[in-house]
């Protein structure tokens, strides 16, 4: 498996993933108008503005796997005064789920986050409904530190968990021994 930053030719690959990846995980709570006409071209619109202009703060990777995109993780530095660095996407091909895909990119993530932003924590948010995420989250150490809701695309509201690993050298360290 490959790692790299993403790039512009990219674009399809991770807006289809992510586009994906919302429909298997959260029909819950995401209209099935929205899922079925409407999430393709809102992910390609929210991957085009941060891959043609990304912000100063602004990592994105992609898991490359014989020779497709299986996975990518966006992270934000310094995004949240309290909280620290987000991670605001990670999705994984749910045929390539538990083989390290999303372990790696989260590892990727931290480190990356821990060269230029060593000052803040590492924090995400999950929808409460999405239970293997949550429980992936814990399995590395991830603590729920608080709730809020997302206002989803399609004006729906869910609930969210905020997830926090707190120093992000722990992180980095038990991802690694995890290899």
């Amino acid at each position: 498996m490959i790692i790299r930053e993403a790039c512009l030719a990219d674009l399809s690959n991770i807006a289809n993933l992510h586009a994906q990846s919302w429909r298997d995980n959260y029909s819950d709570v995401l209209s099935e108008e929205y899922l079925e006409k409407s999430v393709f071209a809102d992910r390609a619109s929210v991957w085009t503005s941060r891959l043609k202009k990304p912000l100063t703060n602004q990592l994105v990777l992609v898991a490359e796997l014989d020779d497709y995109i299986c996975g990518f993780i966006c992270a934000f530095g310094d995004h949240h005064p309290t909280f620290g660095t987000i991670i605001d996407n990670l999705h994984v091909k749910s045929g390539n789920k538990g083989k390290g895909v999303g372990r790696q990119l989260l590892a990727a993530a931290a480190s990356w986050a821990t060269t230029h932003y060593k000052n803040t924590d590492l924090y995400l948010e999950v929808l409460e409904s999405n239970i293997k995420a949550i429980g992936f989250y814990e399995a590395l150490g991830a603590t729920n530190i608080g709730s809020s809701y997302w206002h989803t695309p399609c004006g729906n509201q869910a609930k969210e968990f905020i997830y926090s690993w707190g120093v992000l050298e722990v992180l980095v360290e038990k991802l690694q021994l995890s290899k």
